[in-house]
């Protein structure tokens, strides 16, 4: 496994003050942002767009992880390319040609991911590792915040580490949904590198605290019973 990282989602800041949100969570100890974007077609909800991302670019020194829940993604890579996206991941369940979507997302200078909603097998997601450096594990059904963590998702993370282990693979798995101190531990035995955190987090009055608080339920999971 890699180390550790923490991502707090923005889809739990308060968008009145994005801006301090993410200086906030930078001096807190996170990681990198999560970035969800939804389009009130592939999800019910509609949240931030490229504009927005390239807004935040200039509002932040940490990098940006976006995560398209969208049908028709190939028409926003540009855009978010563009607007400073380091890494880009896209649905399984939307991609009709999902290793074209994934080589364009590589050429544009980002680095491409799978995203997975939590009733998808790891046999329809096991052809494309090879070509991706994430994968997004969904531990809730994708398109609202604060949802209970479905612990049965754990198997598939555990294929997927088994997975790179066969095949000494640097890919990173990636969880996001339900991420609190009392779940951490689970998702990081189970083989989870890097962790989206929303309410966690931003629901948190002191989000220093928080970070660390799952930081050190991942690194020690038999701390975290209940």
């Amino acid at each position: 496994m890699h180390p550790i990282a923490i991502a707090p989602s923005l889809l739990s800041a308060d968008f009145a003050h994005m801006a301090d949100e993410c200086a906030d969570v930078a001096r807190g100890g996170a990681d990198f942002l999560h970035v969800d974007v939804m389009d009130g077609r592939f999800v019910p909800n509609l949240t931030l767009g490229a504009p927005v991302v390239a807004s935040l670019k200039k509002a932040t020194t940490l990098d940006l992880d976006c995560h398209l829940m969208v049908e028709e993604p190939d028409h926003l890579l540009d855009d978010f390319a563009k607007a400073g996206a380091r890494w880009l991941s896209v649905h399984l369940e939307a991609c009709r040609h999902l290793h074209r979507t994934v080589q364009r997302i590589r050429a544009l200078g980002m680095a491409p991911g799978v995203a997975l909603n939590p009733h998808s097998s790891f046999a329809a997601l096991e052809p494309i590792l090879p070509f991706v450096d994430f994968v997004l594990v969904m531990s809730v059904n994708p398109g609202f915040g604060g949802q209970a963590f479905i612990e049965p998702v754990l198997d598939k993370v555990r294929q997927i580490d088994a997975w790179r282990k066969r095949h000494k693979s640097g890919l990173f798995i990636q969880i996001d949904g339900g991420i609190t101190a009392t779940t951490i531990g689970a998702a990081r035995q189970a083989g989870v590198d890097w962790f989206v955190a929303g309410s966690a987090v931003f629901g948190q009055p002191d989000r220093a605290a928080a970070i660390a608080l799952l930081r050190t339920a991942a690194e020690r999971p038999g701390l975290q019973s209940t």
